[in-house]
């Protein structure tokens, strides 16, 4: 941090959606979508084209943008793990730094801390504020469409998803908020920056869009590239479809579950651009740092699989821009690998914040500046469902997934992008392994996550039971009724009754 912030500090407009695949969008190469707003936005920024996600799960992935540290240092490795209140985060940070850091929307916090350093908030979160809290009421569509589950697929096409109102809200919200800010700027009652995380739910899965939305893209989008399971899958892949009820999906469910999505991209993007405009419309956008990313991806029926959880690309990478009028190149990309991590460091040194004392991330402004070509070229990233340990190191081309007790895979996704042939078995490559297994092993043990996990159940299971009869308020727990959700060609049961066992 510099000993004195500058004069003029620019705002912040930080923008994470849930479950994005970067290759569903124009500016990462895709045909057919329309994302006419972020492609604006690359246009006059920098995009990231190999950021990866820390974990691909929700809350591990967004409690580490959260603090600039790994799941496995913060203890947050599936979607009920709560954010230990005392670890600083980019909020925190920016706090420090003479913000009022503000969040319209989603977050995913768990537990009674819903700020984590935020001086306001709007909206909140569609799943439960405790463990054991007020669930989602997806209404006819089931609970279990918002999950890893077969059912996600059946219940796919047109429609409405309560995500989608949620987010309409939320930009509805921020819209207002930036017409605030400019008003009291032109009006001169206020001269400090603004501040603004937004946080969206959509393209998540229920796979539902509305109809005009989906009916454009119906019979445009193509099939995956890759709609099979390699014929001798990993046994953690081979495990994962198998629970989820993957083999059972259909061609005419993937196409249906997969024009949805393409069309959810499309809306989110409309909201976003809702904001840019209110951006630019208030003299705003000449001094504003816009963030845009995900907390990971959806595979979208490649190799057979949908949602996130494994170490695939389109789970674990994340789209990024970054435009900063006049500090930033317009119109460049990054090639490098890259973390969500670095993210954090990147605009906590925008806006000349304290660096988060724990944090794992560096500053990309250097490097996309090109002051500095030594950018370390490195991601990790960690998973660890039901016992099974692992963990990706990205570095130059090499991809390597570690599984504890099973298999090691190796891609070179420089000629292999699609990841379709797995280099570990090769001795050409055994020093590929030997280069990036220690770096695995840095800093992450596994035997100690399985003991904390294991602690962790037992404190879960009493802090359900506390919620289930103490019933605190959740004021964070944004309204999402069943009337919300629906689809509008389909004849089964109202709602799905079936019971769906947490799989993360």
């Amino acid at each position: 941090m510099s000993a004195e912030p500058s004069a003029q500090r620019p705002n912040l407009l930080f923008i994470i959606s849930d479950q994005h695949n970067p290759m569903v969008t124009g500016c990462y190469g895709d045909p057919v979508v329309q994302t006419p707003h972020l492609d604006r936005l690359a246009e006059g920024g920098v995009v990231l084209d190999n950021l990866y996600c820390t974990a691909p799960l929700c809350v591990p992935a967004r409690m580490s943008y959260m603090t600039g540290q790994y799941p496995t240092d913060i203890e947050t490795w599936d979607n009920r793990h709560i954010l230990d209140h005392a670890i600083p985060t980019f909020a925190h940070a920016l706090g420090a730094a003479g913000y009022r850091p503000k969040l319209i929307g989603r977050m995913h916090f768990v537990g009674a801390d819903h700020m984590h350093g935020f001086a306001e908030r709007l909206g909140g979160d569609a799943t439960p504020n405790y463990p054991g809290g007020t669930g989602i009421d997806l209404g006819m569509l089931g609970s279990g469409t918002a999950g890893p589950y077969h059912v996600a697929l059946e219940r796919s096409g047109a429609g409405q998803s309560g995500y989608e109102v949620i987010d309409e809200d939320t930009t509805a919200a921020t819209v207002d908020a930036l017409n605030r800010f400019g008003w009291q700027r032109r009006a001169g009652v206020l001269d400090e920056p603004f501040c603004l995380t937004v946080g969206y739910l959509l393209p998540h899965q229920p796979y539902v869009a509305r109809k005009a939305d989906y009916d454009r893209y119906w019979g445009k989008v193509p099939p995956p590239t890759y709609p099979e399971p390699p014929t001798d899958p990993h046994p953690y892949i081979g495990w994962w479809r198998e629970r989820c009820g993957l083999d059972k999906a259909t061609d005419d469910e993937i196409m249906r579950s997969r024009t949805a999505y393409w069309a959810l991209v499309d809306r989110m993007d409309a909201m976003i651009g809702q904001i840019l405009d209110a951006l630019e419309t208030n003299g705003l956008a000449d001094d504003t740092l816009v963030v845009y990313t995900s907390d990971h991806g959806d595979q979208v029926g490649e190799h057979g699989l949908w949602f996130k959880q494994t170490f695939y690309e389109g789970s674990l990478r994340v789209p990024a821009i970054l435009s900063w009028p006049g500090k930033l190149p317009a119109g460049t990309r990054f090639g490098q690998a890259t973390s969500t991590v670095d993210v954090v460091a990147t605009m906590l040194d925008a806006l000349e914040a304290p660096p988060l004392p724990q944090a794992r991330g560096d500053s990309l402004l250097p490097a996309l500046r090109g002051e500095d070509a030594s950018w370390k070229d490195l991601a990790l990233a960690e998973y660890a469902p039901h016992g099974r340990f692992q963990r990706m190191v990205r570095r130059g081309p090499w991809k390597l997934n570690y599984y504890q007790g099973e298999p090691t895979q190796i891609f070179n996704l420089a000629d292999d992008p699609h990841e379709t042939t797995d280099l570990a078995g090769d001795p050409q490559y055994r020093h590929i392994q030997e280069q990036l297994l220690p770096q695995v092993h840095m800093d992450w043990d596994p035997n100690r996550i399985a003991r904390r996990l294991e602690q962790k159940a037992a404190d879960l299971e009493l802090m359900t039971q506390w919620t289930r009869h103490v019933r605190p308020p959740e004021p964070y727990h944004w309204p999402l009724t069943g009337e919300m959700n629906y689809l509008d060609d389909y004849d089964g049961p109202d709602k799905d009754t079936r019971t769906f066992a947490d799989p993360l």
